[in-house]
């Protein structure tokens, strides 16, 4: 069994006193064009290995490469999203190492022509004093086009690694995916909130690309990854100050492929912490990258840190420029979505939810979900009741999303009208809902199969009040002493006597006005 060394970190309030910490965020994008940067091979997630392969992908001699013209149009929509701008030419460049899973053991990407630069995102972060939130504004160094790398798979030893397996395979399916990876300008005056910024930074990336329609940002399936650069520098001032902006930035490290906003968040926070354990014992830091491990929160070294001069940049031969014309980059920047923060608080205005009740349903990616049921015709108030409450409990249950519990917008109106019709209680809807995410219809048909209607009749809800009354003299007179509260225990045993299918409003109603 293989043992993860760790190293020496400080408390990391401790850290943020005497150091001023920097990132540096890169955030590699899959793009989900039907197929690869420079080849016809197709990109579909989880396909036999190496079976979406071709002679120019695996880069094989007299092969050459064709830009995919799709990926060039989604690169130029990202840019403009992010504010940036576009370049009227640029070019591709190789850039050369070598690895196992990189077949022409150079990468084609862009080196000092990107396609898009100069551009910034606003994000919203936690107010720094008092509740409610601020806006961070994190600048955008450029967005270039590359392709992606094939994957290693270490078998054998108990981390995955390479180090302990028995041998590895390599599996060539995603090497030439078209990639754009953004890359954030030295990200300062954070201060002790730079993890959240980082989280917040990558957060919102992920809802804007999702919302361009050009990657479906799955973290899990690697089609969204983050390398977070850090690196401390003395704190002679607040984050903010000219005195500090002026100290030089100190050695940083990369934190490679991380795949979720919390992790993000926690490397950048453990990073900051080791990075002053080092220098406070007089050492110095060392620019290489590292390995995040979800599993104990830390992260370890990997290999000394390339600068550019390592990589041989040259332009690519075999790809001509790139050079978008004006008319093409402003029909394109018509087809750019309303902002997602813009479009979260319009949603927010229309629902008439507070700001904790929409930061839970964004923090749990129902926004689109209650969106569709609102329009299916569900109120607002019920649409993120059944989302956030009974359907979420069953996603985390069975470890799946919650728009993947079979589940769909039409069905929570209809169950919602159920219930706004008198036909259904709160318990019984939850029993349906039982009934439609095991596959046995619409909720109408469920509720229909089961049998499941509250009783009409009046005159039944009244001789069970009057018995539940006569059989509970204590409770009663409690609620004619004024004590109205009083009233749930025997509206739940009214509840009991019908069987479930009872009003407990009427029931509730016929009780006070019996006993006050």
């Amino acid at each position: 069994m293989t043992t993860t060394v760790t190293d020496e970190v400080v408390d990391y309030d401790e850290a943020i006193d005497r150091y001023d910490p920097v990132m540096g965020l890169e955030v590699h994008v899959e793009l989900n064009t039907a197929t690869k940067m420079f080849c016809g091979c197709a990109t579909g997630f989880g396909a036999e290995p190496n079976s979406q392969v071709c002679p120019v992908c695996l880069g094989l001699p007299g092969a050459l490469p064709v830009v995919n013209e799709k990926a060039v149009e989604s690169a130029i929509r990202i840019g403009l999203a992010l504010n940036c701008e576009i370049a009227q030419w640029c070019r591709f460049a190789r850039k050369n190492y070598f690895y196992p899973d990189m077949p022409k053991n150079f990468q084609t990407s862009q080196y000092d022509e990107p396609i898009a630069f100069n551009g910034y995102l606003d994000v919203e972060v936690p107010a720094e004093h008092g509740s409610g939130t601020e806006v961070f504004r994190v600048e955008i160094e450029r967005a270039h086009m590359e392709e992606d790398t094939g994957k290693s798979l270490h078998i054998g030893g108990s981390t995955g690694r390479i180090h302990g397996a028995d041998y590895s395979l390599v599996d060539y399916n995603r090497a030439g995916i078209p990639l754009i990876e953004i890359v954030t300008k030295p990200i300062t005056g954070a201060g002790s909130r730079a993890p959240e910024v980082a989280r917040a930074y990558v957060g919102a990336l992920r809802d804007l690309l999702r919302a361009l329609g050009v990657s479906d940002v799955k973290m899990e399936q690697g089609s969204l990854r983050c390398d977070a650069n850090v690196s401390l520098r003395t704190r002679v001032g607040e984050p903010t100050s000219e005195e500090q902006a002026a100290v030089p930035l100190g050695t940083r490290t990369e934190t490679k492929n991380v795949n979720s906003l919390r992790s993000v968040e926690r490397a950048v926070r453990y990073e900051i912490s080791r990075h002053a354990a080092v220098l406070d014992s007089g050492g110095s830091i060392f620019q290489e990258t590292r390995h995040w491990h979800e599993d104990t929160g830390v992260t370890t070294s990997g290999r000394p840190k390339s600068d550019a001069d390592d990589y041989r940049y040259f332009p690519e031969p075999d790809l001509v420029p790139v050079a978008p014309t004006r008319e093409t980059v402003e029909e394109l920047r018509a087809t750019l979505p309303e902002p997602p923060a813009q479009r979260r608080k319009r949603l927010q205005s229309d629902w008439g939810y507070s700001d904790l009740e929409m930061r839970d349903v964004v923090n749990a990616g129902a926004v689109e979900l209650i969106e569709e049921t609102v329009a299916a015709g569900a109120s607002p108030a019920a649409a993120r009741k059944w989302w956030l409450g009974d359907l979420a409990r069953r996603a985390n249950a069975d470890g799946v999303a919650v728009a993947d519990l079979g589940v769909t917008a039409e069905h929570i109106a209809e169950l919602d009208g159920l219930v706004r019709d008198g036909r259904l209680n709160d318990s019984m809807a939850r029993q349906v809902l039982d009934g439609v995410v095991a596959g046995e219809g619409t909720p109408t048909q469920v509720a229909d199969a089961r049998g499941l209607e509250l009783v009409q009749d009046d005159g039944a809800l009244e001789a069970a009040v009057d018995k539940v009354i006569e059989g509970n003299p204590e409770v009663a007179q409690k609620i004619r002493d004024g004590k109205v509260q009083a009233a749930g225990a025997l509206i739940g045993q009214v509840m009991k006597e019908m069987k479930g299918q009872a009003d407990a409003g009427k029931a509730r109603e016929l009780i006070l006005a019996k006993l006050t």
